[in-house]
């Protein structure tokens, strides 16, 4: 069942949206070679618990940490380890925050020190691709539309497109439906309405497309062990245009201050 939200509703999901996006602000704050994932993801669930939210991924489906830290050939569902982060590396962090019974689920590829043009263009490549999956995202268009968006992008620059993994609907829980594919064909799928509400989350390789997963059941790397990069917003959809609930903003306020130093 695909449930739309209503006012009050989207309004509890921004909250809980806006609070992963400081928390991801403030893990922009230290990361740089040296720090471990399972650092970030103590300040993580320390600064949501700080802020009256609750882990969204924590145990979810036995998850065993707040956070989704994705280095390098890792695509998605990493799980924080005591490895210290390398200068060239570049981690992808999922965090999801529960509050007020509504769910937020964002997700910011974070360059570690200096990274190669390569990985500058891939990351501003994902970027760019789901800001123009959010402009697809708008009452008569169809979930194709979305997909459509991503997928052209990327492969006119050469770059595989997860398919085994997608965005969602989002709301009482993490996972709603419709699924949100990165790939598809306008026109195709189902309707766009008036307070749909999605997490939209392009997941790009700088090789091919094929993932495999991991031993541990959980992380998903590249097949060709080539570097992916993962952005996510979450929104909803409205007549005149996708309204994105989340933000990257705070993050990259941190990011361009660092820069400056």
């Amino acid at each position: 069942m695909v449930y739309l939200k209503t006012e009050e509703e989207i309004e509890l999901i921004r909250e809980s949206s806006l609070l992963v996006g400081k928390t991801l602000a403030e893990l922009a704050k230290i990361i740089k070679p040296g720090v471990t994932a399972l650092e970030l993801d103590e300040v993580a669930e320390s600064f949501i618990r700080d802020h009256g939210g609750v882990p969204g991924f924590k145990g979810y489906n036995d998850f065993p940490n707040t956070l989704c830290t994705s280095v390098n050939e890792q695509v998605v569902h990493g799980i924080p380890s005591d490895r210290p982060l390398e200068n060239g590396d570049i981690i992808s962090v999922d965090c999801g925050v529960l509050k007020n019974g509504f769910f937020g689920d964002v997700a910011y590829t974070f360059e570690v020190g200096e990274v190669s043009p390569e990985i500058k263009e891939l990351l501003e490549t994902t970027k760019q691709c789901l800001a123009d999956a959010v402009k697809a995202a708008k009452v008569g268009n169809r979930l194709g539309d979305i997909g459509y968006a991503v997928q052209s992008l990327a492969e006119s620059k050469g770059y595989g497109v997860v398919r085994e993994l997608v965005g969602h609907g989002l709301g009482k829980n993490l996972h709603e439906a419709p699924e949100v594919p990165n790939y598809g064909r306008r026109g195709n799928g189902m309707k766009l309405k008036e307070g749909l509400v999605l997490a939209i989350e392009p997941m790009i390789n700088l090789g091919k497309r094929h993932v495999r997963q991991q031993e541990d059941g959980w992380t998903i790397i590249t097949a060709d062990q080539k570097p992916s990069a993962h952005y996510e917003h979450n929104i909803v959809v409205r007549k005149d245009g996708a309204e994105v609930l989340s933000t990257h903003e705070w993050i990259e306020e941190v990011l361009s201050e660092k820069e400056k130093v």
